[in-house]
């Protein structure tokens, strides 16, 4: 049996540039709206893990060390915007959302109920157009509803998790997700059918 010691030529800092800026920058812009903070965590996760690079136990590729350090970073960031976003985001989706759904009984109004998207799974062009356009909706989410959609449907994160690493309540956790979904419905029927 070979035992892999700690940091046994697997870490090379010198190629992670090259080898995974792109990837960690890509991740990163699907969680975060500003670019320019997306460049800086991007940085700040390598410069983490040079200070770390000793830790490093090879139990993982680099990538997947990287990006743990990346996601830990995106989550801080979440942390620090959501106490002041949390009332502020519900509130502000309360008028918006009231004329997706009838007063009287809550159901879709006929104009803004769910549509056939018409999507052929076997034409790649299609796929890549409709994720191109659903990216360009989830960054139109408010920060807290961008948070807690990613990191439950992106980052497979449990609600649990969710709540407590980003102090959101259950309840407010269960209306954050459907509000997301019902904007994110609506941004691709705008834009997509």
């Amino acid at each position: 049996m070979n035992i892999m010691m700690p940091n046994e030529s697997k870490v090379n800092p010198h190629n992670w540039v090259d080898l995974h800026a792109d990837y960690l920058y890509a991740y990163a812009v699907m969680r975060i709206k500003d670019e320019e903070q997306v460049r800086d965590l991007v940085q700040e996760t390598f410069l983490a893990a040079l200070e770390r690079v000793t830790q490093f136990e090879g139990r993982s590729t680099e990538r997947t060390w990287l990006t743990a350090i990346l996601r830990n970073k995106i989550v801080d960031v979440y942390r620090k915007r959501s106490p002041g976003l949390i009332n502020q985001d519900v509130n502000k989706a309360e008028p918006e959302q009231a004329d997706f759904f009838n007063a009287d009984d809550g159901h879709w109004n006929s104009e803004c109920a769910p549509q056939e998207f018409g999507i052929d799974d076997h034409d790649p062009l299609q796929n890549k157009e409709l994720n191109r356009i659903l990216q360009l909706c989830i960054k139109k989410l408010p920060p807290l509803w961008l948070a807690v959609f990613t990191m439950k449907h992106m980052d497979d994160k449990s609600k649990e998790a969710i709540c407590s690493e980003l102090k959101v309540s259950d309840a407010n956790f269960w209306v954050i997700i459907h509000r997301a979904k019902v904007n994110l419905r609506s941004c691709l029927q705008k834009n997509w059918i």
